[in-house]
């Protein structure tokens, strides 16, 4: 009886707990329940999520920094309800998740429960509702503060379902409550730790980083601190301060137990310094990294970054020999062409250049394990090509290597340099060919046969190297003067095609594998070919050496007078009009070239050079001027001696240009390029005064400096507005706006042909002037013409007019080019109007 009793009791106790109020409820009770249901399965989701995510997780080496918890980088659950129940955990409490349901998503009421009429939820959402759940139904608040511990746990696990679902803002909320409800709770820096991290999330370091640092003045629990060092380091890699991060990186490595941390931590750390050029630490580092890697991936990566930090100091022969050796070593052979890559990465650090070559060649050969390995080896290649100048061949590496790559940044700033290249590749070789072409045309007739004679035998020479490699060939693959023959791999047997397979499978060409390996040997004897008629007639596919050839006017195909002198020499040009052309059209090219070794690729001293050769050729004025100028403004700061020159001559010969004036006084903030725009006004102002029409001229260049009152090319609306003036207002007022022009542009060309305009209007000439019948007429009486001038408007006052005026034309307008494609990199350049630097 007294058991039963105490049975009815204890029952009653249970469910009057159950009916109360959650500040009335028994700590004890509610803690129990939540720690082994509601609460467990929300940690367990949770857990369930983060391990998925690192299954899913693959490192991307190529980006500047990895992220230290494999984790933190995916947005989005990486599983759904679906697989929540084989995701490792009960779901035994009252409410089960929902059963998923073709289309839409999830939502969350107000008490923290799954909607049931939304279905298809993510686990993250089903963690935020468990945790929601355990905060309602067992909380246990008396006087502002949470008695239950467990539901600490609860907050927590809110918060980082939240982070990781992209709702930082949120998790905030949720932790504030923590600090809020359960101030004297000594877990408490956890919850400031996920709360700086939350705040990150948000873009906001600056809060982020404050946070993190207040809580490096306390005392920490070592998981705590572990956390906080993980969480901080990356903030700070965000926020730019770099050296802090590698403080909090080497406290939070020294901490780590755990070995896949520790190696992900001292990759990162590796990064980090190699970025600054510390590459002897960071070869330290990436070691350590090696060394605790629990990952096939990871050690094969680590094993080139630490290849990548090579110096001289390191023993090459060591390191060569070690990185080969390994790679022939089990699972490491499946990644050859990675070693060989970080082998070619030594031997340039080396200074072994064409060792460098010969690894990259290698890795090309070998199976591909990692595209983006692939395509560094083609930029490797193709990188020491246009270190020698060679356009051509560099630019087709740079393009395979697009092709292949799979990191986007990489293949974005590749495909830019790629384009600045080609760019580069059409000048180069247009200063090359047109400089062969000049050089040929002065020579003497006994000069060219003799420099033709010994290019013949060269070619001559080629030619029969070429035919022995053909003959020889042929002979190794079997191919004869028939493809009959007793060498033939076809000959002797009955089943033609019986020696590339297995010729009880069936027919030859029903077998995948038989076609494939034909297939190979085909290209490898004749190359790549069309499907036509007389199929071994047919050209290879174009080659590095066809592509150089095209760029320098030479044609790839053999011609039947290529050993004939007369061939050469009869195609020299020898008219004076097409030589000048070609040696304008070659300058010009030059002045491009020159510009964009610089603007593309920093390279001053080659640009310089470049430069100084085109000056040293004799161009016209106006690529002699903007040559000067490119070069002193690259150098006169670094390289004050190299823009000497430039400067004196600059000044010497052309002292009344804008370039010389910069060139007296580089610092001058006044001195600006032209507009693009203003130099369109201009030309639309000319082309309006050529048609006559005078007052329409005049109100575009107005407009025109009112909008551009301190263009460059100032000067030249105003002398052009005189012209206008004098067809317009007459003499007078034009000789008026000259003085001006002669007074405000003194040492500029305008200032000085205003000059020579005002001697000329304000001399004693006298002309008679007739009418249109030829009768002498009163100088004194107004003129028929309104648009005529008042005085000396006879045919030598208008002709000294009409040069003066095709004189300032010829300084706008673009100078005609034989090659059109030179004119893309050098416009048409005009005197006064000078690059900004």
């Amino acid at each position: 009886m007294k058991k039963n009793i105490l049975f009815l009791i204890l029952i009653s106790i249970i469910f009057s707990c159950a009916t109360k109020k959650p500040e009335q409820r028994s700590k004890f009770l509610k803690g129990f329940s939540s720690q082994y249901n509601t609460l467990f399965n929300a940690e367990q989701a949770l857990q369930a999520e983060f391990d998925a995510r690192t299954s899913a997780h693959k490192d991307n080496f190529y980006a500047p920094y990895i992220s230290v918890l494999t984790y933190d980088e995916l947005p989005k659950s990486t599983i759904s309800e679906n697989n929540f129940g084989a995701a490792g955990f009960n779901n035994n409490n009252n409410n089960p998740p929902p059963i998923p349901q073709k289309g839409g998503r999830p939502s969350v009421q107000n008490d923290g429960q799954l909607d049931s009429n939304v279905k298809g939820s993510s686990i993250l959402e089903i963690a935020e509702a468990k945790a929601l759940k355990t905060i309602e139904k067992y909380s246990v608040t008396r006087e502002g503060q949470e008695k239950n511990d467990n539901i600490f746990d609860a907050y927590i696990a809110l918060a980082q379902a939240r982070i990781y679902m992209g709702k930082p803002l949120s998790a905030i909320d949720a932790l504030s409550q923590v600090s809020l409800k359960m101030k004297n709770d000594k877990r408490l820096p956890l919850a400031k730790i996920y709360e700086g991290l939350a705040y990150s999330k948000m873009k906001d370091n600056f809060k982020a980083n404050e946070i993190f640092a207040k809580l490096k003045t306390e005392k920490l629990k070592k998981s705590d601190e572990n956390l906080l060092a993980i969480f901080y380091s990356e903030s700070l890699l965000i926020s730019g301060n770099k050296e802090a991060a590698l403080k909090e990186l080497n406290n939070g490595f020294d901490l780590q137990n755990d070995r896949k941390l520790k190696s992900r931590i001292a990759f990162l750390r590796g990064q980090i310094l190699a970025s600054q050029n510390k590459n002897e630490i960071a070869r330290e580092s990436f070691l350590d990294a090696y060394k605790y890697a629990n990952d096939f991936e990871f050690e094969v990566k680590s094993q080139i970054e630490i290849a990548k930090t090579y110096n001289s100091k390191n023993d090459y022969s060591g390191a060569k020999e070690y990185l080969e050796n390994i790679s022939k070593k089990g699972t490491y052979g499946s990644r050859k062409n990675e070693f060989y890559y970080a082998i070619g990465l030594m031997a340039n650090r080396a200074s072994k250049k064409e060792e460098a070559m010969q690894y990259f060649r290698k890795s090309l050969k070998e199976k591909v394990s990692d595209p983006q390995i692939r395509g560094l080896d083609y930029f490797e290649i193709g990188k020491s090509f246009l270190n020698d100048n060679d356009y051509i061949a560099a630019g087709a590496y740079y393009d395979s290597a697009l092709v292949v790559m799979t990191y986007e940044p990489t293949k974005i700033e590749l495909k830019e340099q790629s384009g600045y290249i080609k760019k580069i590749a059409k000048n180069y070789y247009l200063v090359k060919k047109n400089d062969s072409i000049l050089s040929l045309a002065k020579m003497s007739p006994e000069e060219r046969e003799t420099y033709f004679s010994k290019y013949i035998a060269s070619i001559k020479a080629k030619d029969e190297i070429k035919e022995r490699q053909r003959l020889q060939e042929e002979r190794n693959k079997g191919f004869g003067d028939s493809d009959t023959n007793a060498n033939s791999i076809f000959a002797g047997n009955s089943k033609s095609f019986d020696d590339f397979g297995n010729a009880g499978k069936g027919f030859y060409f029903a077998n995948n594998n038989t076609v494939s390996k034909g297939s190979s040997e085909f290209k490898k004897v004749w190359g790549d070919r069309a499907l036509a008629d007389n199929w071994r007639l047919s050209a290879r596919s174009a080659t590095i050496a066809d592509e150089k050839n095209k760029a320098l006017g030479l044609s790839s195909l053999p011609d039947p007078r290529r050993y004939e002198s007369s061939f050469y020499i009869e195609k020299i040009p020898n008219n004076p009009t097409i030589l000048d052309g070609l040696k304008k059209s070659r300058d010009t090219a030059s002045l491009g070239l020159g510009t964009m070794y610089q603007d593309f690729f920093t390279n001053t001293p080659l640009s310089t050079k470049t430069l100084y050769d085109l000056v040293d050729n004799k161009p016209e004025e106006k690529v002699m001027l903007q040559a000067l100028y490119q070069i002193f403004n690259i150098n006169y700061k670094e390289n004050p001696q190299i823009a000497e020159r430039a400067k004196q001559i600059l000044i010497t010969d052309y002292p009344y240009t804008s370039y010389a004036e910069f060139a007296r006084n580089p610092q001058n903030s006044t001195f600006v390029k032209s507009d693009p725009e203003a130099e369109k006004a201009y030309k639309s102002a000319f082309f309006l005064y050529e048609q006559e029409k005078f007052a329409e001229s005049s109100k575009v260049i107005d407009l025109a400096l009112k909008q551009y009152p301190k263009d460059a090319l100032v000067p030249k609306f105003s002398l052009l507005n005189a012209f206008n003036a004098g067809k317009t207002a007459g003499k007078e007022v034009m000789i008026l706006q000259l003085e001006q022009i002669a007074l405000n542009f003194e040492k500029t060309s305008e200032g000085e042909k205003a000059k020579e305009m005002l001697n000329y209007l304000k001399s004693n000439l006298t002309i008679q002037m007739k009418d249109n019948n030829g009768n002498a007429i009163n100088p004194n009486s107004p003129p028929a013409d309104p648009n005529a001038l008042p005085e000396n408007s006879g045919k030598i006052n208008q002709q000294k007019i009409r040069e003066g005026l095709d004189n300032q034309k010829k300084e706008v307008q673009p100078q005609m080019n034989i090659n059109p494609q030179a004119n893309e990199f050098t416009p048409p350049p005009i005197p006064s109007a000078v690059k900004k630097k």
